[in-house]
């Protein structure tokens, strides 16, 4: 018998049917929900740059507080770029990445996983002496005893 009892295994088998049931439903509930906000959300046109091709004029720059404000472009990033749709001759906004946070990120990233690397050495170094040590007590003890 082990630590969960006699009925230990039927528990587990009624819990993973219950979590498999209610994980099963969550998408189903998300799906019906997220129907109900499209039907009630109004049209939304498309903009130039989706459907023909486009120029920029104004390269990947960051928002103002003033643009973040009243720009719906510069939510998703915090970058916009200005441009000129070809067909329409129409100016509209563009989100973008801007290349120099990318950078950034990525490094910061790096520096991150390099000083956790550093980290998991040490912890590693430290343990491995604490078991060559243990291992040495070991013998140490296995001679004395002869």
């Amino acid at each position: 018998m082990g630590p969960l009892g006699p009925a230990g295994p039927r528990y587990c088998v009624l819990y993973a049917v219950l979590g498999s049931l209610v994980c099963g439903l969550r998408p189903a509930v998300a799906m019906v929900a997220s129907d109900e906000k499209r039907s009630a959300s109004p049209v939304v046109a498309t903009q130039c740059w989706q459907v023909e091709d486009f120029v920029v004029a104004q390269e990947c720059t960051r928002c103002s507080s003033f643009q973040a404000k009243t720009i719906l472009a510069c939510s998703p990033t915090g970058f916009i770029e200005k441009i000129n749709c070809a067909t329409s001759k129409k100016d509209e906004f563009k989100s973008c990445r801007s290349a120099v946070m990318e950078a950034h990120v990525f490094w910061r990233f790096v520096g991150t996983m390099m000083c956790v690397a550093a980290v998991f050495a040490v912890l590693v170094v430290c343990r491995q002496r604490v078991l060559d040590r243990k291992a040495l007590e070991k013998v140490r003890k296995q001679i004395e005893s002869i």
